[in-house]
């Protein structure tokens, strides 16, 4: 009898050592029925129409409209009672969005934005999601608080802008130049812009540098 307890008791401690939160299993069979699709820091959050147990030891059977989330499982419980379960997951990324209203002419600091959690359907396929991706860029198109950035609405910081006085450099390690210039078009560091040369009034193309400065390349 006293062997029989102590059998009883380990297979029950070794069951409970099994079971595992019921989300963890269906955020597992979420990602796995998205394969390589599933983004890299992608998470699901899983709510269900009704739970009445906390933890199972596996799911025995999945299914998930990708669509929209909606899911059927059938959990085994601790024992061998299966349990249904119906509910939705929600497919969600880390996603660097500004902390306030930006607008064209901003750089964007550490301090403009933050990461959040964002579900994946609100993404758009041009955004930048990536916080490095945004801090330091000059905003071109008004930003909203608390939404994702398309990659259009944000740029290199501009060194020249269009109008601008410049002095146009011309070095080909021999022969050394400069001559004033007026740019006429807006440019970040290492683009390439047209500019009038004052002096000659002739219309030539160089690589905006920081301080004024557009370096004629032969």
């Amino acid at each position: 009898m006293k062997h029989f307890l102590l059998s009883s008791l380990f297979a029950l401690c070794a069951s409970a050592a099994l079971a595992v939160p019921v989300e963890e299993l269906v955020s597992e069979q979420a990602a796995d029925s998205l394969g390589v699709e599933m983004p890299e820091h992608g998470a699901f959050q899983i709510t269900f129409q009704r739970k009445d147990y906390d933890e199972a030891e596996l799911i025995s059977a999945f299914w998930m409209d990708r669509t929209t989330g909606q899911f059927l499982a059938n959990a085994v419980l601790p024992g061998g009672t299966v349990m249904r379960l119906q509910g939705l997951a929600v497919l969600t990324v880390p996603v660097t969005v500004p902390v306030r209203r930006m607008m064209p002419g901003e750089v964007i600091t550490e301090a403009d934005v933050q990461t959040i959690d964002m579900p994946h359907a609100r993404i758009g396929v041009f955004a930048l999601t990536d916080h490095d991706a945004l801090v330091g860029k000059q905003v071109r198109r008004t930003l909203t608080q608390g939404r994702p950035v398309m990659a259009q609405s944000v740029t290199e910081p501009l060194v020249i802008t269009r109008g601008d006085k410049v002095s146009i450099q011309f070095n080909d390690g021999r022969l050394s130049l400069s001559a004033p210039g007026r740019a006429l078009d807006d440019g970040f560091r290492g683009a390439e812009i047209r500019v009038v040369n004052l002096v000659s009034n002739t219309l030539v193309t160089g690589v905006a540098m920081p301080g004024g400065l557009v370096e004629i390349v032969r």
